[in-house]
């Protein structure tokens, strides 16, 4: 019976961890913090789970928020411009926004009760070949760190060596949820995204508003002002963005009510996109894996981090049951497996960083075809999917074709 070492305490890492429990494999998770920090820390993202991914935390019995209460049905998409579209789609089943300092210490206790082992601690280079030798293979989950290095980058689509947005991630009450409850995706030429999301924290039911800012737009002031230090002046530039340039949410806030849920509450930050070597040979002769950030780093505009993610280590866990020799050949076959959704969600989120004129094609038909632009909300759960269809001018005619449009 193999024994696993998993170092990283994300979804990545705890649904793995819980994937192999059920297994009744020993398995022991490394954390640089404990579930309470997590709990009470500054807000690390904002994340939707997916219908795959939902359904994965159903069969593990971790569902602890029932879509009919805390879910979304559909997308609302704007985009401005001289001749703005405002259009939706609707997924076939809901997803879901949790506050992450819910989920991640909820998932850490049931994987504890379960029998799974929890180490917190910091984890260094120096530690690799000590934990290599505790454990028949290493998983390395955390993608900051020195742990990261031990798999090169790897150059190609899904890659960049520099932000391509400035991010300003916040939770705020004050927004009435679009009708029917969805995310809004709204776009502003030459500023940036808006994704709007509603999302359950430990605040209640809040929004989520994340800016994906284009540096030297305009809109990345918002990542410059002090929002500690004048709290008036940051709420005030946020709500004048939201009026001059995504007027759909901007209709449904009250301005009395408007503002940040707490000071913990805000991030700002920027993300280089990456892609790592799916695996490293240690001292020793056994191997460690790249599973979740340690393997690809994906901007969030398209919401798929967390996703791919539990994907990969669904992927992982199924290959140590079926094969449990866990040499360079297993890590081949992780990588085969899982390559297709993973790449294929590294490389539409990079396209939709800057949309060429296929995708920019693809927004507006959608606005008049129901049935492709729900088809393409579906798709935020399979990436692989979607790349299918937004890879090259051919195959996104091929997809508005099949969808009635005129060539």
């Amino acid at each position: 019976m193999p024994d696993i070492g998993i170092i990283g305490a994300g979804v990545a890492g705890l649904h793995l961890g819980l994937l192999l429990r059920r297994q009744g494999l020993p398995v022991t998770v490394y954390s640089d913090r404990t579930p309470a920090q997590v709990a009470t820390g500054r807000l690390p993202a904002t994340v939707a789970h997916h219908a795959p991914t939902l359904r994965r935390e159903e069969a593990l019995g971790v569902g602890f928020w029932p879509v009919g209460e805390y879910g979304y049905t559909c997308h609302h998409h704007y985009v401005g411009g001289p001749r703005p579209l405002s259009f939706r789609g609707d997924f076939t089943s809901p997803s879901r926004a949790v506050d992450h300092r819910l989920v991640l210490p909820a998932l850490t206790e049931v994987f504890q009760e379960r029998g799974g082992e929890l180490r917190v601690g910091q984890v260094g280079a120096d530690n690799v070949e000590k934990l290599a030798a505790r454990h028949d293979l290493l998983v390395v989950a955390a993608g900051r760190g020195p742990l990261a290095a031990l798999f090169p980058r790897l150059d190609g689509p899904g890659s960049a060596t520099a932000p391509r947005r400035r991010l300003c991630a916040g939770l705020y009450h004050g927004v009435a949820p679009a009708e029917p409850k969805g995310v809004t995706l709204s776009l502003a030429p030459g500023r940036g995204v808006l994704i709007e999301i509603p999302l359950y924290s430990r605040d209640g039911h809040v929004t989520a508003l994340l800016f994906e800012c284009v540096p030297g737009g305009g809109a990345d002031a918002l990542c410059d002002i002090d929002h500690r230090a004048d709290p008036a002046a940051f709420r005030r530039a946020v709500l004048d963005e939201l009026a001059a340039h995504h007027p759909t949410v901007s209709a449904r806030i009250a301005p009395g009510e408007f503002g940040l849920t707490g000071p913990l509450d805000l991030v700002r930050t920027a993300i280089v996109p990456t892609v790592r070597a799916d695996w490293a040979e240690l001292p020793g002769g056994r191997y460690a894996l790249s599973l979740g950030d340690a393997h690809t780093v994906v901007d969030p505009i398209v919401g798929q981090g967390a996703n791919v993610a539990s994907y990969g280590a669904e992927v992982v866990a199924e290959a140590v049951l079926e094969d449990p020799v866990l040499d360079e050949l297993f890590c081949r076959r992780v990588a085969r497996r899982r390559g297709e959704v993973v790449m294929g969600a590294a490389r539409w989120s990079e396209l939709m960083l800057q949309p060429p004129g296929h995708v920019r094609e693809l927004l507006g038909a959608m606005s008049e075809l129901r049935g492709a632009a729900d088809e393409f909300t579906d798709n935020f759960g399979h990436p692989d999917r979607q790349w299918r269809v937004v890879a090259t001018p051919e195959r996104t005619h091929a997809f508005l074709a099949r969808h009635g449009a005129a060539r």
